[in-house]
């Protein structure tokens, strides 16, 4: 049987726990940041996990994570 490929922009984004889950950075932190709350920024910096729906999606993506 051939290798499976893996989608080259799923590998960039997600990685995964320590546990099998799927990591993801948080979304709306690049730009316009200074209107923001500070609890909104500092919740944002940490990695955060993906939902179960969302996370059997991206597997197919990433067969070897």
């Amino acid at each position: 049987m051939s290798k499976l490929k893996t989608k080259s922009s799923a590998k960039k984004r997600f990685s995964a726990t320590g546990r099998g889950k799927l990591r993801r950075r948080a979304a709306y932190h690049r730009h316009n940041l200074t209107k923001r709350e500070k609890k909104v920024k500092r919740n944002q910096r940490s990695a955060q996990v993906l939902s179960p729906p969302d996370a059997a999606i991206v597997r197919q993506f990433l067969p070897y994570l």
